[in-house]
C-alpha cells in the first residue's frame, strides 16, 4: 500500500523546491471559467456517483463515403443514401429529415437544431413537430456546439443548453425530454471539457428531478474549431485528438472529428480525421467506459463547480425572461461577445498559447478583436484569425 501523502506534506517539499514560502502564488493559475483550480488534490469534499451514459459504447462518427460503408456503423449524413443497413444515422440536414427513407434496422438520430440563435430568438415549433413525427431514436437536437466556438465559456454553454430544454418543455411537455441530443463542441482545455461534459449529465439529470423524472442526457461531442488555425494542420490534428479523448472520458454518447484541413479537406483529410476516433477507441479503448473520470479528486471538483455556477446562470437566465427572450434583447449575444473579447485578448497577449499561432513562430497580427466579432451576433470566429 501506498502511503497517504498529507497536504502539509506535500507543501513542505514544494516550499523546498520552488525556495519560497508562498508557493500558491506561483502555482496559480488564474482562467477564464472563474473556476478555482488548486494545485494538489488528496481528497473531495462530496463525491459523486457514477454518472452514465445512453450508450454502452461511444459512437465513432465518420462523413459517409460509399468506400468506407462496410467498415463504419455511425455515419452523419448531409445527403441521402439508401440501402444502409444496420448503421446508427445522424441526419445533419433539414431537407434530408424530410426526405430520408428510413431502414428498419437502421437507427436514426436529428442534428438538426430547431432554435435560431439571432434576434429573431425563434423556436421554430413547426420543425419541431415534423421532426417528433419521424421514427427516430432522438428527434430534436439542441445545438450548443455555436456557441462555444463563439467564444462562449463552458458555464455559458451549459447554462444555455438547460435554458433551450426549458422553452422546449415549456411548449411540448416533459415527455419530450427523452427525445432530446445535445450537440456539444468539444475545446482545447482538456480537464475542463472533461468535466464540462459530465457537468452537463449532472445538471440534465438534476433538471429532470424537478419533475419527479430520471434522465439521462443524449450527449453528440463534435471537435472545436475555435482553437484550430488554417496554416497548421498538424496542430490541429494534435488538438482535436486531444479533444475526442476528453469527450470519450466525459462520456458523450457520439463523437465527431470535423476536418483538421480547414481549407484544403478532402476525403483523405475527412479519413485521417475519423481514424484519430479508430486509434483513441481500439488503443486505449476508452470509447467503452460509463464514466472513466469518476473518483479523479480533480475532474470531481471541476465538474461540481461548473455545474453549480452554471445551475446559477441557468436560473438567473429563467429569472430574466429565458433563452428566447434574452435573444431578443440581445443580451445572450452581448455576454458571449464579451467573453469572446476577453478571450481573444489573452491569445494577443500570449496569457493563452496556441502552438503555430503566436507561439513558435510567433505571428504578425493582421486583425483587431474589434475587426472579428459582433456584440449582436452569435457567430463562429476562431482565434488563430487575429494572425492569418
Amino acid at each position: 500500500m501506498f502511503k497517504k501523502t498529507s497536504l502539509q506534506d506535500w507543501e513542505s517539499v514544494v516550499q523546498k523546491q520552488l525556495k519560497t514560502e508562498n508557493i500558491y502564488e506561483i502555482l496559480s493559475k488564474e482562467n477564464l471559467e472563474g473556476i478555482t483550480v488548486k494545485p494538489y488534490y488528496d481528497s473531495v469534499a462530496k463525491p459523486l456517483s457514477n454518472l452514465p451514459k445512453v450508450e454502452e459504447s461511444t459512437h465513432l462518427v465518420s462523413p459517409y463515403h460509399e468506400s468506407s460503408e462496410e467498415n463504419i456503423f455511425a455515419f452523419l449524413l448531409n445527403d441521402n443514401v439508401e440501402n444502409l443497413q444496420e448503421k446508427v444515422i445522424f441526419v445533419n440536414n433539414k431537407d434530408l429529415a424530410e426526405h430520408i427513407s428510413l431502414e428498419e434496422s437502421n437507427r436514426y438520430f436529428s442534428l438538426i437544431d430547431v432554435f435560431s440563435d439571432d434576434q429573431k430568438g425563434g423556436l421554430n415549433q413547426q420543425l419541431v413537430k415534423e421532426l417528433l413525427a419521424k421514427d427516430f431514436e432522438r428527434n430534436i437536437c439542441i445545438n450548443v456546439s455555436l456557441h462555444q466556438n463563439a467564444g462562449a465559456t463552458i458555464v455559458q454553454q451549459l447554462a444555455i443548453a438547460l435554458a433551450k430544454t426549458t422553452e422546449l418543455t415549456e411548449i411540448f411537455g416533459l415527455q419530450i425530454l427523452n427525445k432530446i441530443i445535445f450537440r456539444v463542441a468539444v475545446g482545447g482545455n482538456y480537464f475542463f471539457e472533461i468535466a464540462k461534459i459530465r457537468a452537463l449529465k449532472l445538471l440534465f439529470n438534476q433538471f429532470s428531478k424537478e419533475f419527479d423524472l430520471d434522465e439521462i442526457p443524449y450527449i453528440f461531442a463534435e471537435t472545436s474549431l475555435r482553437n484550430k488555425s488554417k496554416n497548421d494542420a498538424e496542430n490541429n490534428l494534435i488538438r482535436s485528438t486531444l479533444e475526442l479523448s476528453a469527450a470519450m472520458i466525459g462520456g458523450a454518447d457520439a463523437v465527431f472529428s470535423n476536418d483538421y484541413q480547414l481549407e484544403k479537406s478532402d476525403s483523405v483529410s475527412e479519413e485521417i480525421s475519423f481514424k484519430q476516433q479508430i486509434v483513441l477507441a481500439y488503443e486505449s479503448i476508452i470509447n467503452v467506459f460509463e464514466d472513466a473520470g469518476n473518483g479523479s479528486y480533480y475532474i470531481e471538483n471541476l465538474t461540481q463547480q461548473f455545474a453549480e455556477k452554471s445551475w446559477h446562470m441557468f436560473l438567473q437566465i429563467e429569472n430574466d425572461g429565458g433563452y428566447c427572450e434574452l435573444l431578443k434583447n440581445g443580451s445572450i449575444q452581448k455576454q458571449i461577445f464579451e467573453q469572446a473579447i476577453k478571450e481573444q485578448n489573452w491569445v494577443e497577449e500570449g496569457k493563452i498559447k496556441i502552438i503555430g499561432v503566436n507561439l513558435y513562430p510567433k505571428l504578425e497580427k493582421t486583425k483587431s478583436a474589434a475587426e472579428m466579432y459582433s456584440s449582436g451576433e452569435i457567430k463562429a470566429v476562431r482565434l488563430a484569425e487575429m494572425f492569418e
